[in-house]
């Protein structure tokens, strides 16, 4: 076949930072084309997708838009390359292209997270309150060899700062620790909640039973006082543990997104889970009973952790969020290398951020999603060439001349 091929070569970005043993790290400006990022030494280095200007990061969290920020939260390592001193990494930005770095959000300083501030979520519990819910990995042991994992809650310091600089953890915490029958090294990264018929708060919880993968359901009044419900929201056997559990509504006809609250017939839902098993996210859409809390895959046979993925490359730990802005769901995942720890450690990096997509339902099948790259990548291109009448051979490598660019986005 001989298809049409538009090739847009685009200019780079990226922000700047600084750290200290404080666990401050914030952005004095944003650099633009041709910085001291993007050197000989630092070939590696995107031009668009986020990363932190130095050490290891890892999964996106608490995900929201707020008094005209879109916020990502993510798990960070101040003092190296590689994981470690699990920390919450802030940044703003207006259009999820140019991020603006601020200091941490979340540092491990209590008994319950000193060992680490985990994977976790946002959830608005008003409509100018967010609530920031995480795993805490703490002092005690549940052995020699292992910490367990709790969930704990923070709230802003101040909710009319725009940027949300700065965050408290509650006295309450921990909210909640891994029930009778679940290993308390395998509890871990709460979902955004949802209000339920009964209008209780829901949230899902990571973890396995037996290699069984389960997310466990929990209900509260306030937010701060969870009960664990008799049956977990949904289960597959034989999937192993299942990290960062993501669950939401999408539309069953168009391309808006849905509040995580939202229910109703023309809605259906998504559930997803990373697995730790083979470090790739799973997705099953279903039905989603409010009253009773049950979940109906549509396709069985293309269950959670042995169906349908987000992504067939390097994509794990994604997290969505409702932009409230656009009126569209909007996923983020995070891009772990191949590189060796030793490389990392030379380089001084390690990992970023995939492009934000907008997902939505496939109105074809009702059974799979359809994600893109958010509209606003657009406006990173500089120009357009097109090509035609070039044969693509099936299984083999086909070489294009006639572009040039460090960077080009291929159709």
């Amino acid at each position: 076949m001989s298809p049409f091929i538009s090739v847009c070569a685009c200019c780079w970005f990226f922000v700047a930072a600084s750290a200290s043993r404080d666990l401050t790290y914030r952005d004095s400006d944003i650099l633009s084309l041709n910085t001291a990022q993007r050197t000989s030494e630092q070939p590696y280095r995107t031009g668009f997708h986020f990363q932190p200007t130095k050490n290891w990061m890892n999964d996106p969290n608490g995900l929201m838009y707020y008094k005209g920020y879109y916020h990502l939260f993510y798990q960070w390592n101040p003092y190296g390359a590689v994981w470690g001193t699990i920390t919450w990494g802030h940044a703003v930005s207006t259009d999820m292209l140019q991020w603006h770095i601020l200091d941490v959000a979340l540092a491990p300083d209590q008994w319950y997270d000193i060992n680490g501030c985990w994977t976790g979520s946002a959830t608005f519990v008003a409509a100018n309150r967010p609530v920031l819910i995480y795993t805490g990995w703490t002092n005690i042991s549940s052995s020699v060899e292992h910490k367990i994992q709790v969930q704990a809650v923070a709230v802003p310091h101040d909710s009319e700062d725009p940027l949300l600089q700065k965050w408290i953890k509650v006295n309450d915490n921990p909210i909640l620790v891994a029930p009778i029958g679940i290993d308390p090294t395998e509890f871990r990264d709460p979902t955004t909640a949802w209000i339920g018929a009964d209008g209780k708060w829901r949230m899902v919880v990571g973890s396995k039973r037996k290699e069984d993968g389960v997310a466990l359901l929990y209900r509260s009044s306030d937010f701060l006082h969870w009960h664990k419900a008799e049956d977990p929201l949904h289960s597959v056997v034989d999937t192993g543990m299942w990290e960062c559990p993501d669950f939401y509504p999408v539309s069953i006809g168009g391309q808006n997104g849905l509040d995580t609250s939202v229910n109703g017939p023309d809605v259906i839902h998504v559930l997803k889970a990373s697995l730790a098993n083979d470090k790739h996210d799973y997705y099953v859409v279903g039905t989603y009973n409010s009253d009773y809390d049950t979940f109906t895959p549509a396709d069985s046979s293309h269950n959670v952790g042995i169906g349908l993925r987000y992504d067939y490359g390097k994509f794990y730990a994604s997290k969505t969020f409702y932009d409230s802005a656009k009126g569209r769901r909007i996923l983020f995942g995070w891009v772990n290398e191949s590189s060796s720890a030793k490389n990392d450690i030379v380089k001084g990096w390690s990992s970023l951020q995939g492009f934000p997509r907008k997902i939505w339902l496939n109105g074809e099948t009702k059974s799979s999603i359809l994600q893109w790259p958010i509209q606003e990548i657009e406006t990173l291109r500089r120009r357009s060439d097109s090509l035609s009448g070039i044969f693509l051979e099936a299984n083999s490598v086909t070489r294009v001349t006639g572009v040039e660019g460090a960077q080009v986005s291929i159709e």
